[in-house]
């Protein structure tokens, strides 16, 4: 199975309000060349909205985020989940999730946090809160150290600053939410969607390019 980091440069983060727009928004991020969607567990809609991907999006490979406890591992994979994202991770969430039979990144902001998932067995994680842990230096600072060790980092990135994380050899993937803007989700402006999408596609490691 291809891993999760390297469906496309870039994972979709969406926070889905209402159910209804959860089909033709997948829809647009898809035919955008984006398949990785993220579904973050914030609201009361987000169990409803996997479903609803996971069973009319076939191309689409949707995942549940903000997972912090074994019971949303278990609902999210009930709900059609294909991966899990987590902003932490505790020894009884990485149980639950190892256990949940689907891939999953649990999320690491410090060295410790990295070396202690390797002995586990986990090489692919979430580096959250990117910017705010360090960004780019940080993670080139382990790169040399930790090459084992491959990251989707989240939390302030955008179009200016993607193409420097994609560069990294030890960065599969970066996770955002720049294509998804909240007048065009207002609006159900598809068609705007799936073009922001589609540069985000774009993006390649390192390529530098911007959009």
């Amino acid at each position: 199975m291809t891993s999760v980091l390297d469906l496309a440069p870039v994972v979709p983060v969406v926070v889905v309000d209402d159910p209804s727009d959860a089909v033709p928004l997948a829809r647009a991020l898809v035919a955008g060349g984006l398949p990785a969607i993220e579904v973050t567990l914030r609201t009361p809609a987000a169990p409803a909205a996997i479903r609803a991907i996971a069973d009319a999006v076939p191309d689409a490979v949707v995942g549940a985020g903000t997972v912090i406890t074994p019971e949303q591992v278990t609902d999210a994979v009930a709900a059609g989940a294909g991966f899990l994202v987590s902003p932490g991770w505790t020894d009884v969430l990485l149980d639950a999730m190892r256990a949940s039979g689907v891939p999953y990144l649990p999320g690491v902001s410090t060295t410790s946090e990295v070396v202690a998932l390797l002995e586990r067995g986990v090489r692919e994680m979430k580096f959250f809160p990117a910017e705010a842990a360090g960004g780019t230096a940080y993670l080139k600072s382990l790169a040399g150290p930790l090459p084992q060790a491959r990251f989707c980092p989240t939390g302030g990135i955008g179009p200016g600053n993607a193409p420097e994380y994609l560069s990294l050899p030890n960065v599969g993937c970066v996770g955002g939410t720049w294509m998804l803007p909240a007048d065009a989700i207002a609006a159900r402006d598809w068609i705007r969607v799936e073009k922001l999408a589609r540069e985000a596609a774009g993006l390649r490691n390192g390529s530098g390019a911007q959009v």
